[in-house]
Parts: C-alpha cells; structure tokens; sequence
C-alpha cells in the first residue's frame, strides 16, 4: 500500500491570514492521523509564511507518525532541523517570490552543499529526500549525493492540459522511478495531485508515498479533514488494487 503524507500548510496559511491562533496546524495533523495519514508533511520557509517555529516544535512533541520537513538548504533552517530532528527532510528550492514550489530542487548544481547537508542529517538518524524533477541527471546526482529516497515534481503531470501531454509526463514519471529504483532509492511523488488526478500516479510501479496538501485542505473545508483524508486513501488504495 503506498504511504499518504498530509501536507498541512494550508492550516496555517489561514492562521497566518490574521496572524491568530486558529485553525492550528497540530489539531490538523491530529486529525489528519485519525484519518490514516502516514505522515504529517510541513514546509518551515525561510519566510515562515504559513509554519512557524512554533508549529514544528510542538508537532515534533505530538506526532506519532512520520514527521516531514520540507526545506531550503539555507544554514538557519538546517541547524533548526538538526535541533528538532523530524523523522524526515526533503530539500526542496525556495524563493521568496513564488506563490508555491515551482520546480525540482537543482541537485547537479548544488552537490557539494546538499551531500553536506545530508551528511549532517544523517548523523542525527534523520532520512532525507530530495524534491527533484522527473529527469535521470538529477536522479544521479541525489544517488551521489546520499539521498535515502526522491520526491519527483508531479507539477508538469497535474497541469497538463491534454491527453498527449498526461501521457507524456506519466511516462516520464514511469521511467524516473525505475532509474530512481534502480540506483537504491526510495520513490516519492507529490505536488498538484489531486481527488482526479492520483490514480494514474499511485499506479507507477516502485512508487511509495504521494504528499497531498491542497487538495485535501480544500476538501476538508466541506467534509472535515479526517474524512477528506480517508476518502483521498481509499483511492491511492483503489488505484493500486487496479493496476495490478
């Protein structure tokens, strides 16, 4: 069965909206959990436009599942990281200006300061991940790099706009994950899935875990987030028992 990370950002991106107390992120991976979420995904930005210090803190103290961090390689959050030790990090790229991740981390350009990083991570029994495109390069270069597992971008996957381009994308996601397989590491996918999207993603062999956010946010505003993470569960599970 492929892992479900809740991504739980969105919680505190209307917390942040009038810089109050509520709706807060720790009841959210609370319910998250009892809706069977394998891990509680958070992205502490250099920022801190949605999480805070705060938030990882106490979801370090209260999470019985897998915690994820997402992060920039920047020193300030990685000695944070250090200090908190969440069962996981993902490196991903970071800019100011962005209204969400656009793209792969750039591994090949950075293997000197993420080996480093992962190196230190390491040392303190923390797994790291690296949130990369879907392109064997990268792949190669986080398997140099001492990742335990890759992330791919399913941004160009989820935006595409036809069938020719779906297909396209599916595939080259299909052969990512073989390479990535291949070289020893774990396969991850996230970024733009959704309740109509998943299924041709959670079918890729090798594939792991998906990381949601949005999408199950913006469904729990209806139907609460312990539902709307069983119902994105059942059809990771569904896809799965299909492709077989």
């Amino acid at each position: 069965m492929i892992a479900l990370g809740v991504n739980i950002d969105h919680v505190a991106t209307v917390r942040q909206a009038r810089r109050t107390f509520e709706p807060d992120p720790v009841w959210a991976a609370a319910s998250a959990i009892q809706g069977g979420a394998d891990a509680v995904t958070i992205h502490l930005r250099e920022d801190r436009r949605h999480i805070q210090d705060r938030d990882l803190a106490l979801l370090r103290q209260t999470v019985t599942i897998k915690l994820n961090l997402e992060m920039a390689v920047a020193e300030e959050i990685v000695r944070i990281a250090l200090r908190t030790r969440p069962d996981q990090v993902t490196l991903v790229p970071e800019k100011r200006q962005e209204v969400t991740t656009e793209g792969g981390l750039s591994v090949t350009g950075n293997i000197r300061r993420i080996s480093e990083v992962a190196r230190r991570m390491h040392r303190k029994g923390i797994q790291v991940s690296l949130f990369i495109d879907a392109a064997k390069a990268e792949i190669e270069a986080a398997a140099l790099c001492g990742a335990d597992s890759v992330e791919f971008h399913t941004g160009l996957y989820a935006n595409a706009r036809n069938e020719e381009a779906v297909l396209k994308t599916l595939a080259d996601l299909r052969r990512a994950a073989e390479e990535a397989h291949t070289r020893g590491l774990r396969v991850f996918a996230g970024h733009g899935l959704t309740y109509y999207n998943v299924g041709p993603v959670a079918a890729i062999s090798h594939m792991e875990e998906l990381n949601i956010g949005h999408s199950i946010i913006s469904r729990a505003i209806f139907v609460g987030l312990e539902r709307a993470v069983r119902e994105m569960k059942d059809l990771i599970r569904r896809s799965c028992e299909e492709s077989r």
